[in-house]
């Protein structure tokens, strides 16, 4: 389906798809879908043949088959996979990690600082600033600890923001304790909304919003704390 306003889509139903025009002409296909109980959403961008994967969260089987199709013509063709990127070590972003890393031989990276959160050994551990290249396109992370040591926000171009459990319409992510919360404003005060306001955040679980929108709102969340 065409991308929703809001960025809306359910649990086990059609895929949201928009292309992203970068500098120098590069597009890249930004397709959304929900897996798994917990409404979690993944990210499969998508350039030249190649495709980044965000947070191989549930549903291995849904998340392949829409690998399988991802901007081809044919039903049999695909994209390849070369990387896996895990936002951060909570058990609900990476249940069909293993599966899925089996399945497309990608390499699996993740913050070392959320590594043993997950089951599957990262073929590498990434780190604030550190670029990764599919196609003929690149994301930036953005380091964002607070909801965990290692959450990991993924930034495509210079507005589209894939922010995990770290940012989402109405609110940072779950913190559990004011020390964590501390860090996780922290986070997102002076690494994310540094950026525009037209910045489209593509959060991991529910619908999108963007700073724009939630910036007036910085104060009402340190006043709440959380």
């Amino acid at each position: 389906m065409s991308y929703p306003e809001n960025g809306h889509v359910e649990p086990g139903g059609a895929t949201a798809i928009r292309t992203v025009s970068l500098p120098g002409g590069v597009d890249v296909e930004v397709r959304k879908l929900s897996v798994g109980p917990m409404d979690n959403n993944a990210y499969l961008l998508v350039s030249a043949g190649e495709a980044l994967l965000i947070d191989a969260a549930n549903d291995a089987e849904r998340l392949l088959e829409e690998i399988g199709r991802a901007d081809q013509p044919g039903p049999e063709a695909g994209v390849r996979v070369v990387t896996i990127m895990t936002t951060h070590g909570h058990h609900d972003h990476w249940q069909a990690l293993d599966a899925v890393a089996e399945a497309t031989g990608a390499e699996v990276v993740v913050h070392a600082a959320d590594a043993d959160m997950v089951d599957r050994e990262a073929d590498r551990h990434v780190a604030d600033g550190e670029a990764l290249r599919f196609g003929e396109a690149s994301v930036r992370l953005i380091h964002t600890p607070g909801h965990t040591a290692g959450s990991t926000s993924v930034l495509l171009g210079d507005r589209h923001l894939f922010t995990g459990d770290t940012l989402f319409p109405g609110g940072i992510g779950r913190t559990t304790s004011p020390e964590e919360f501390d860090t996780a404003y922290r986070s997102v005060t002076e690494r994310l909304f540094i950026l525009d306001d037209e910045t489209w955040v593509y959060p991991g679980h529910g619908d999108d919003t963007t700073l724009g929108a939630e910036r007036p709102h910085l104060e009402e969340w340190r006043e709440r704390g959380w």
